[in-house]
C-alpha cells in the first residue's frame, strides 16, 4: 500500500506516537509525508520516508496529485481543527479529493486505529473508484454554457 501521512503542527506529535505504536506494520507499506512530518517520523521511528514538500509549500497539493493519479491508497492527515492554517484551501481541497477518489481517510488517532487495524487494511481490498464520464460542453446561441 502506498500511505500519506500528514500533521499540523498541534497534531505531529500524535501521528508521531501513533506511527511508533504501528511501526511493524507502516515498515510494510510505501510510505509518503509531508515537509517536517516526514523528516520527524523518519528520524524517530527509522521508517523509510518518501519525503514530499511542507504542506504549506505544496506538500497537500502534492499528496492530492498522487491521489488523483491513483499513486495513493490511504491517507492518514492528522488535522488540528482548532487553529486556523494559512493554507486552509488546501486543506480542504486534500480532504476533498481524498472523499472524491474514495481513500481511506483517518483524521484522528481513533480512525487511523480502526483503519490500521482492520482485516482490509493488509488483505486485497480494492475500494471502488468512481467513473467520471466526459461530457461535451456547448454554447447556445444565446452564450449560456450547455454540459451535454
Amino acid at each position: 500500500m502506498r500511505i500519506g501521512l500528514i500533521a499540523h503542527d498541534n497534531c505531529k506529535g500524535a501521528l508521531l506516537e501513533w506511527c511508533a505504536w504501528n511501526v511493524p506494520v507502516l515498515r510494510k507499506h510505501d510510505l509518503y509525508a509531508t515537509g517536517t512530518t516526514g523528516t520527524i517520523i523518519e528520524h524517530e521511528t527509522r521508517l523509510k520516508i518518501n519525503r514530499l514538500l511542507s504542506g504549506p509549500k505544496g506538500g497537500d497539493q502534492q499528496i492530492g496529485a498522487m491521489i488523483a493519479t491513483g499513486k495513493l491508497d490511504a491517507l492518514f492527515f492528522f488535522w488540528d481543527p482548532e487553529t486556523p492554517q494559512p493554507h486552509d484551501p488546501d486543506v480542504k481541497a486534500l480532504l476533498r479529493l481524498a472523499t472524491l477518489w474514495n481513500i481511506p481517510t483517518a483524521c484522528n488517532v481513533a480512525t487511523a486505529d480502526m483503519v490500521i487495524s482492520s482485516p482490509l487494511f493488509e488483505g486485497d481490498y480494492q475500494p471502488v473508484k468512481p467513473e467520471f464520464v466526459d461530457r461535451d460542453i456547448v454554447v447556445d446561441e444565446e452564450g449560456h454554457v450547455v454540459i451535454d
